[in-house]
């Protein structure tokens, strides 16, 4: 149950992984503000060099991202496999896949192989999605295993940048992944409310038309 993503083991016993009542699947968020991620995808691809190695979360504005880039010539490392699908046949992409256990509402691997694989890499960029984020600069996502497996990407990349639309400003999901130390830049649309805010935190926010 661990490996599928529905719980966590503690000492002694064992806890939800996300609260289920709350859960929004990729296939209901994939039309979601549709134009809002197609215009962050596109600034974000901006931030992207060929040679670079990078790293996409999994998601529907990481997987408009992964179409963004797709004709760069680059190293890319995922856990989403609507990327590695989008990207698998792009002749000037090098694709990693991190492996562990499909979790199917995500679209991606998860657990603790996935966690473990990522140790071995360094990333140039990473590139991750949010399920809601708040004015302090606090970033979260519905599954505690899908924030472990972010934690971990966000370690090993020299620069971190999370690529969220403005209706997840002041949305608190279900486990935080990232606080406003360890994030270095916010690409969002430009009905965002909160540059200021999140300026003040410390990341450097670049809003889309």
């Amino acid at each position: 149950l661990e490996e599928m993503g529905f719980l966590i083991r503690t000492h002694g016993g064992a806890e939800l992984a996300e609260d289920r009542r709350f859960r929004r699947t990729l296939n209901m968020r994939r039309n979601e503000n549709r134009e809002r991620k197609l215009a962050i995808a596109a600034r974000a691809a901006e931030l992207v060099r060929e040679g670079d190695t990078i790293y996409i979360d999994s998601g529907s504005t990481c997987m408009l991202f992964a179409a963004a880039v797709a004709e760069i010539a680059l190293r890319v490392v995922t856990n989403s496999i609507d990327v590695m699908n989008r990207l698998a046949d792009s002749p000037g992409i090098s694709l990693i896949a991190v492996g562990g256990a499909y979790h199917k509402e995500a679209g991606s691997f998860l657990g603790p192989t996935a966690i473990e694989n990522l140790r071995d890499f360094q990333i140039g960029t990473c590139f991750m999605g949010a399920t809601g984020f708040s004015a302090a600069g606090v970033f979260s996502s519905q599954n505690i295993l899908e924030a472990q497996l972010k934690q971990r990407a966000l370690e090993v990349s020299e620069r971190r940048v999370i690529l969220a639309d403005s209706s997840k400003y002041e949305y608190s999901a279900f486990s935080v992944f990232a606080r406003a130390d360890i994030v270095d830049v916010l690409i969002t649309d430009r009905d965002f409310s909160g540059e200021d805010k999140m300026r003040a935190a410390g990341i450097d926010v670049l809003l889309a038309d």
